[in-house]
């Protein structure tokens, strides 16, 4: 439903953004992203955006929890939030004929929330079983924990969800989360995204009509920046299979869970989109990428191994995960590293690489069929750089990489000096 998008953008003299893509669909995915997460709070506040993620649907000044829920689910639609290290988002997806309904209420639940404790208290219990649930999934908890290690000093080292601790804190009064909300749900950090078939001009008209009274806000204190900067650590020294900086915690599983990786280039990077290109050949997820069938078709050591590149707003990581075998551990991550040497050692042959645009350019294609996908990405891309390239145009920028500057980016971002590794045993 893509081929005929066109994408639209304003911004309210308040500083809230608004980017809007027409498509044909008769269904729209409309909501808010809020560019405030966990590397926002203080020690002592950790797991506050998720909580508010999930206390604001316990009502607001006009309408119940049930009230919320069913307003949406009545008319078929689907209600939705989720939070990150850097973005809280909250959206929906309706009908167009929905649109005004379902942007109206999203906005009171950010601007109206009623944090009463009887509901939010039956909260805080959910995201206590969500954090036991989690501790309970070794291949979702490692990534948590790699993020600790990668980034220990700073903000981004703590956990989305929080602690036991801090939920008692950041739950005990409700003018703890609109305090904070206060302060970091401003205008300059919301972005209004939509995607369906609506003329723009509605969605501008509505989205002034929620947030165009907000008073703009006062530049508020700037996030702490992770001081040691990809540059600064991809001073190369000779390579080796020794991993600068190491941690082991015993889980009593029945695999070893493996991450390996370091940081990475953020949002905005003139390199970032080749990093894409570099993780996709890596271990982006398909049957023919090189880590995949090195440990699992050509060995069969893991069920599951794949490379993920998460740039963020001023730093990024790039991590690769597996699972094996006790026994098999220290051939899997010998392979691993050997997989990595090669992208540093040997540039890609020309038809190698274009293989690898071909398949990027199919994988890109597909996905921006997701309206869902496409629609959430949008609204990052409007968050952080102001526009909102489609597929297209993305791909039209990657495919002036070379298989030099590939190689050059490997011997950066892979060297032993920048590798990190976590182990579950």
């Amino acid at each position: 439903m893509q081929e005929n998008s066109q994408t639209f953008y304003h911004i309210l003299t308040n500083g809230v953004k608004i980017v809007h893509r027409w498509t044909p669909s008769p269904v729209a995915y409309i909501g808010v992203m809020v560019g405030t997460g966990t590397r926002d709070e203080l020690p002592e506040e950790n797991g506050m955006a998720h909580y508010i993620e999930h206390c604001v649907f316990k009502g607001t000044a006009h309408h119940s929890a049930r009230q919320i829920i069913h307003a949406i689910e009545g008319i078929g639609g689907e209600i939705n939030a989720y939070t990150t290290k850097e973005e809280t988002t909250f959206y929906a997806a309706i009908l167009c004929e929905h649109v005004q309904l379902t942007l109206h209420l999203i906005a009171e639940m950010l601007l109206e929330p009623a944090f009463k404790k009887e509901e939010t208290d039956k909260e805080r219990m959910v995201i206590l079983d969500e954090i036991e649930s989690y501790n309970d999934s070794p291949s979702e908890l490692i990534y948590d924990d790699f993020e600790n290690l990668v980034f220990s000093g700073t903000s981004l080292e703590m956990p989305i969800l929080g602690t036991k601790k801090t939920l008692r804190h950041i739950s005990s009064k409700p003018d703890f989360p609109l305090n904070w909300m206060k302060t970091h749900y401003t205008p300059d950090r919301m972005v209004v995204f939509c995607q369906g078939n609506i003329k723009p001009e509605r969605i501008f008209r509505l989205a002034e009509k929620e947030f165009g009274f907000l008073v703009e806000s006062k530049k508020i204190k700037d996030r702490p920046s992770d001081s040691k900067t990809l540059s600064s650590l991809s001073e190369q020294s000779e390579r080796s299979f020794y991993f600068e900086h190491q941690r082991s915690f015993k889980k009593h599983t029945h695999q070893v869970h493996a991450m390996l990786g370091g940081k990475a280039y953020p949002i905005g990077h003139e390199n970032q989109l080749t990093m894409f290109l570099l993780n996709n050949i890596l271990g982006g997820g398909s049957l023919n990428s090189r880590l995949n069938l090195s440990l699992r078709e050509a060995k069969g050591l893991v069920y599951t191994v794949e490379s993920t590149y998460t740039p963020l707003s001023d730093t990024g990581y790039w991590c690769v995960y597996w699972a094996c075998d006790p026994e098999d551990f220290s051939l899997s991550s010998d392979l691993v590293r050997k997989e990595l040497d090669k992208l540093m050692d040997v540039p890609l042959s020309d038809a190698a690489l274009r293989h690898a645009l071909v398949q990027l350019r199919g994988q890109l294609a597909i996905s921006a069929q997701n309206q869902e996908n496409s629609a959430l990405a949008m609204a990052k891309s409007m968050l952080y750089r102001s526009n909102a390239p489609e597929w297209q145009e993305v791909m039209r920028k990657i495919e002036q990489t070379t298989p030099i500057l590939l190689q050059h980016i490997a011997q950066e971002v892979f060297s032993s000096s920048n590798t990190y590794i976590l182990t579950y045993k």
